[in-house]
């Protein structure tokens, strides 16, 4: 099975299904020197979880990761780090009624056509559970953004229809939330929802913003391996993103040039409807993102489907899913976002460590910058 591994630089691939004994995840090119315990690995991992709303999964891992490499003494050492996280919440027994027949809106027939062969039990590979790797994969990522003074920070910006209004959004108030909405008044009426949702044995989507600060300019290829591609193909690799916005994003498409380009002053942007993005290179400004993100296709409510003779069939899709998996999503949205930044990083500085590269008085510019 190919496409496991993502980066260059920091190359990162992760392992495991979603009834198996563990997933886990291995990083190579993570430089020496930077702080890491398991400790910070589970704090990351934490946000993932369900957070005990009525909406959420009733699956309950513990998400102990354990370090088995690339780490000495709290600090990564340059060898390749290897996470495992154990499965102890597993229920494959819930999908054996599954063996012969197709979840509607699950990868489940697609695989069977790739493969000729498939884990029913929650998707195997499929399965959202594979993110809590990217998790803690992204969480060393951070730690060689920071290096660099970036931060990458995302939250709810729309449930179900529901639009957060947001202006400079901090982390506190993303983890203060319940839905890690930064908007009181759209959490309290995004959280009625969920109540008529579950009620209704239905499920919902919505939009994750995402937003690295502090990013350099000069990250990303004017061609093949442009930055917004490059992310975009990261969140897309997430089951329930469907589609990804840069800046001004669709909107752009109904706009004019002088309403789209950003003007440049002496003192930086006047503005960021690229989206900190330009010709594939980071321009110094916040990289903004959204990823808007389908409805969990796990419902309660019985659907029209084929087993695996072809022949016509109902389900009713039983076990334990999120009505809604945004909250939990957020966290693996910074953590796909940080791993390209930390690959693209690393590329850049590569670039600039070549003598009298002329490039050096673009990589610390910032816009407001004199």
């Amino acid at each position: 099975m190919a496409g496991n591994t993502l980066g260059q630089a920091f190359r990162v691939t992760t392992w495991g299904e979603s009834h198996g004994p563990a997933l886990g995840v291995v990083i190579d090119g993570c430089p020496p020197g930077l702080p890491l315990t398991e400790a910070d690995l589970r704090q990351a991992l934490e946000r993932r979880q369900s957070r005990g709303l009525p909406s959420a999964t009733r699956r309950s891992e513990p998400d102990a990761a354990r370090i088995l490499s690339g780490v000495f003494e709290g600090c990564t050492t340059g060898a390749p780090i290897s996470i495992v996280i154990p499965n102890s919440d597993t229920h494959p027994g819930d999908y054996d009624r599954l063996r012969d027949v197709y979840r509607p809106g699950h990868a489940d027939i697609t695989c069977q056509a790739k493969y000729g062969v498939r884990d029913h039990r929650g998707g195997g590979r499929s399965s959202g559970r594979e993110t809590a790797a990217r998790v803690a994969a992204g969480e060393v990522a951070s730690r060689v953004l920071a290096t660099a003074g970036v931060e990458v920070l995302a939250y709810t910006l729309a449930l179900g229809g529901i639009a957060a209004r947001v202006g400079r959004v901090t982390r506190e108030e993303v983890l203060a939330s319940p839905l890690a909405c930064p908007c009181p008044s759209a959490t309290d009426r995004m959280l009625r929802l969920l109540d008529e949702v579950v009620a209704a044995g239905d499920s919902v989507g919505g939009v994750v913003q995402i937003v690295a600060r502090g990013c350099p300019a000069g990250l990303g290829e004017p061609v093949f391996e442009k930055l917004d591609a490059a992310l975009a193909s990261a969140l897309m690799s997430l089951g329930t993103v469907k589609a990804v916005e840069v800046g001004l994003g669709l909107a752009a498409a109904d706009l004019r040039g002088s309403q789209v380009n950003d003007a440049i002053t002496p003192r930086g942007f006047a503005s960021n409807r690229a989206g900190g993005i330009l010709g594939g290179i980071s321009n110094g400004d916040d990289v903004v993102l959204r990823a808007a993100c389908k409805p969990i296709p796990s419902i309660a409510l019985e659907q029209d489907t084929v087993d695996a003779q072809g022949r016509p069939a109902r389900i009713r899709v039983g076990g334990r899913h999120d009505a809604c998996v945004l909250p939990r999503l957020v966290p693996v949205c910074e953590a796909m976002v940080a791993l390209v930044l930390a690959d693209f990083l690393l590329r850049q500085r590569a670039i600039a460590a070549t003598p009298n590269w002329p490039g050096n008085q673009w990589m610390d510019w910032r816009p407001g910058s004199s």
